[in-house]
């Protein structure tokens, strides 16, 4: 149950308590008499996005919000499988289904656009009112299958756990289609009676899913005053070094700026800390329904985490493997038998790392990502890739090292002026605080950024750590080998 002071504002367009309820019923009496059953959005951020998921849900129907960064190949693999009878979006994009019969639907301010598919019914589990597709490292990405109950023990978990920061408003900076802001973003804060703010992502300084002006960002953090935010911790690297390098500090308002999507590390922290920023480390999953630790004030470990919420259980089992209870999702789309799991069950993360005596959970990276050198040691990349981005003069690094007798690393710098020797000294660092088994041996600088368009990121801005070795195949090999001549006899 929302507050009375619960508020929706993008511009000067803004929904009170009682006018999104109105406007949310409105819409879902709309939608079960066209007799929808599974709704796929693709919108940018605005309040008609939060009044569509809103009344779908209201309305009983499955949503499938389709982030915008999505390729035409992605989005025309989530449509089908997920079986979509309808389609909102707006004008513009309509075109690209020219086909699909169109009606107009006006939501909140926005004229929309509601196309109907040819999807037909595909099973999925009892229950479903959300499907989350994640991108991944694969082509096409993968549906994870939520209830209604799971997204709503998250939301109230983070309203317990954040009360007493009283947070007033929140600032939306991730897309909404991502299940972080959805939940943690929108239902969370609305829950808790807080004002929530949608902008266009433009308006925010970002583009597609890795490009981020933190210039434009500090204005619109300035113009909105929010209490809370939600960033990327390339986000936060790129706002705080701005924010440094212009001899400026993040609004004194903040009280909450959480991080997560991507390991953190504690000096990124640090430094966001040192201009204003008050940045808490998080971890979740889409399986999970989203977040499940969070550093908060007063339980606060740079580094870490953070502790379990109210709402999720965590253990590690014997692998080092991370799994949590409390919020699961039902199953995947497609499964047979569904991967279903009641709240009380277990799901293996696919994630590594530990629990320390004060109950802080610490991520070292996938799985999947393991590495055994030639000496028999286990080493996560990502536990080596954190140390090398804690650096300011590093944006991006892949660890690679299976079955060699030394780690090796491809790194981006944050600046095209960076030089090679701030670039070693910057493996030095890190290599100074990690021990002998997890230190880089030798490395080469990337010929291109980590990105969707040279094909070294996917669509959400994860390195394809395959493509980059094969690119950079070549230079590692002669980088090993003068690495080899200098430390031969």
């Amino acid at each position: 149950m929302e507050a009375p002071s619960a508020a929706l504002i993008q511009g000067e367009f803004r929904l009170s308590h009682l006018q999104l309820k109105d406007e949310t019923a409105r819409l879902a009496h709309c939608f079960q008499e066209q007799g929808l059953r599974t709704v796929a959005s693709l919108l940018d951020n605005g309040a008609a996005w939060v009044l569509l998921d809103r009344a779908l849900a209201q309305a009983g129907l499955v949503h499938v919000p389709l982030p915008v960064f999505f390729t035409p190949q992605q989005m025309a693999h989530a449509l089908m499988a997920c079986g979509a009878d309808a389609l909102i979006t707006a004008p513009a994009l309509a075109s690209q289904w020219p086909e699909a019969p169109a009606s107009p639907l006006p939501v909140g301010r926005d004229a929309l656009v509601l196309l109907r598919l040819a999807g037909r019914a595909v099973p999925m589990p009892a229950g479903t009112r959300k499907i989350t597709f994640t991108s991944g490292t694969t082509g096409n990405p993968k549906g994870v299958c939520l209830s209604g109950e799971a997204m709503d023990r998250v939301a109230q978990g983070l309203v317990q756990a954040l009360a007493p920061l009283d947070i007033r408003r929140h600032l939306c900076a991730l897309p909404l289609a991502v299940l972080l802001e959805n939940i943690a973003g929108v239902m969370a804060p609305l829950a808790h009676g807080a004002e929530c703010v949608v902008s266009p992502l433009a308006e925010l300084g970002l583009q597609g899913s890795s490009r981020f002006d933190p210039a434009v960002f500090h204005a619109a953090v300035l113009q909105h005053a929010p209490n809370s935010l939600i960033l990327l911790p390339q986000m936060l690297r790129a706002w705080s070094g701005w924010l440094a390098a212009t001899d400026q500090r993040a609004p004194t308002g903040l009280r909450m700026v959480a991080v997560g999507g991507a390991a953190v590390g504690a000096r990124l922290i640090q430094d966001a800390r040192s201009v204003g920023i008050p940045a808490y480390e998080g971890y979740g999953l889409s399986e999970g329904a989203s977040v499940q630790t969070l550093n908060l004030p007063g339980a606060d470990r740079p580094g870490s985490a953070g502790k379990a919420l109210p709402h999720a259980r965590l253990r590690v089992d014997a692998h080092g493997q991370i799994h949590v209870a409390g919020s699961l999702m039902s199953g995947y789309l497609g499964d047979q038998p569904f991967n279903s799991a009641p709240a009380h069950e277990w799901w293996a993360t696919g994630d590594v790392g530990h629990l320390d005596a004060e109950g802080f959970l610490h991520v070292r990276g996938r799985l999947r990502h393991v590495l055994i050198t030639a000496f028999g040691r286990n080493v996560s990349p990502e536990w080596v890739e954190t140390a090398l981005r804690s650096d300011p003069t590093v944006a991006q690094a892949v660890v690679f090292g299976e079955a060699q007798p030394a780690l090796s690393a491809v790194i981006w710098p944050l600046r095209p002026d960076t030089s090679d020797t701030q670039l070693q000294a910057a493996v030095q660092t890190a290599n100074a605080s990690l021990p002998d088994y997890a230190r880089i041996g030798h490395w080469v600088r990337a010929s291109a950024e980590f990105s969707p368009a040279t094909g070294m990121a996917t669509p959400n801005g994860r390195p394809q750590r395959q493509a980059i070795q094969d690119h950079h195949a070549n230079a590692l090999a002669l980088a090993a080998d003068s690495d080899i001549s200098r430390t031969t006899p």
